[in-house]
C-alpha cells in the first residue's frame, strides 16, 4: 500500500484485557512491513503494562491474516513503513512467542501461511465457523521461518501437518477442531465475546502464578519430557518459597464457591 494507508492495527484495553485487531481488511490483513512493525511494538508495549492480563488477537473483515504481503514482497507495491525501522520479522515472532500473558487467537476467517504461523504462536485458538486454515509456503516457493514446521505437528500430529504443508489445501473450522488445532468453534457474532469470557476466567486466577505457569509450559514444550519435568520442578520450588499460606486459604474459598456455581450451571 501507499504511504496514505490509515490505521493498520487497533488496540483496545478494557478491564485487564487487550484486544489487538489486524486492520487491513481490504488486503485480508496481509502482514505488510508496517503491520509487522506495529504488531511487534504493540505486543511489547502490552507485555510491559501491568494492567494487562490477557491479550486477544484477531483480524478485521473476512480474514484473520493472509500471511506476508506478497505484493509488497514482490515489489508490486511500495512498503508502507519507514526504511529506518529497526524492527525485524524475528522481532515480531519473538514478541508473539515471548508474550508473558496468555495470548488467545480469535480466528475470525482465513489464516494462511504466515498468518497461520501467527495463529500458531498464540497460546490457544478459538475459531469462528468462517475460519479456514492453510499452509501455502511450498506453493509460494518459501520455507517457513516463524515456527510452522515445528509448532503445527505438535498441535495436530506430523502426518496431518505434512498433509497440510505438502498440499497447501485448506481445512475448515470443523476439521480444525477435530484435529485439535483449535479449542472450540463458535458463531462469528459471538467469537470475541467467547474469547472475552475466557479472558475473564483467566483474570480470576493469580496473575503472577499464570505468568510463571505459562513460562513453564512454553519452556517445557521446547525440550524433552525429562528436562521439562526439571523445569517444572524448579519453578514449583521457587514459587513455593514465596507463597503465603494465608493467600492460599483466601483463594481456596473462592475456588470452592466458583466450583459450586459451575456445577449448578452444568
Amino acid at each position: 500500500m501507499s504511504q496514505s494507508e490509515g490505521n493498520v492495527l487497533l488496540v483496545e484495553r478494557e478491564e485487564g484485557v487487550a484486544i489487538v485487531t489486524l486492520d487491513r481488511p481490504h488486503a485480508m490483513n496481509a502482514l505488510s512491513r508496517r503491520l509487522r512493525m506495529e504488531l511487534a511494538e504493540a505486543l511489547r508495549t502490552l507485555a510491559a503494562d501491568p494492567e494487562v492480563g490477557v491479550v486477544i488477537l484477531t483480524g478485521a473483515g473476512r480474514a484473520f491474516c493472509a500471511g506476508l504481503d506478497l505484493k509488497e514482497l514482490g515489489g508490486e507495491t511500495a512498503s508502507d513503513a519507514s526504511s529506518s525501522s529497526a524492527v525485524t520479522d524475528a522481532d515480531l515472532i519473538r514478541a508473539l512467542w515471548e508474550c508473558p500473558v496468555p495470548l488467545i487467537g480469535a480466528v475470525n476467517g482465513f489464516a494462511i501461511t504466515g498468518g497461520f504461523e501467527v495463529a500458531l504462536a498464540c497460546d490457544f485458538l478459538i475459531a469462528s465457523t468462517e475460519a479456514r486454515f492453510a499452509d501455502t509456503h511450498a506453493r509460494v516457493g518459501l520455507v517457513p521461518g516463524w515456527g510452522l514446521s515445528q509448532l503445527l505437528p505438535r498441535r495436530i500430529g506430523i502426518g496431518r501437518a505434512k498433509e497440510m504443508s505438502f498440499t497447501g489445501n485448506f481445512i475448515d473450522a470443523q476439521r480444525a477442531v477435530e484435529w485439535g488445532l483449535v479449542n472450540r468453534v463458535v458463531a462469528p457474532d459471538v467469537l470475541i465475546a467467547t474469547c472475552q469470557g475466557l479472558a475473564r476466567d483467566i483474570l480470576s486466577c493469580d496473575r503472577e502464578t499464570l505468568r510463571r505457569f505459562k513460562r513453564v509450559y512454553d519452556e517445557g514444550a521446547a525440550t524433552t519430557l525429562a528436562e521439562g519435568l526439571r523445569i517444572e520442578g524448579r519453578a514449583s520450588r521457587e514459587h513455593a518459597q514465596a507463597l503465603r499460606p494465608e493467600a492460599v486459604a483466601e483463594r481456596r474459598s473462592a475456588i470452592q464457591q466458583r466450583g459450586r456455581q459451575q456445577s449448578r450451571r452444568e
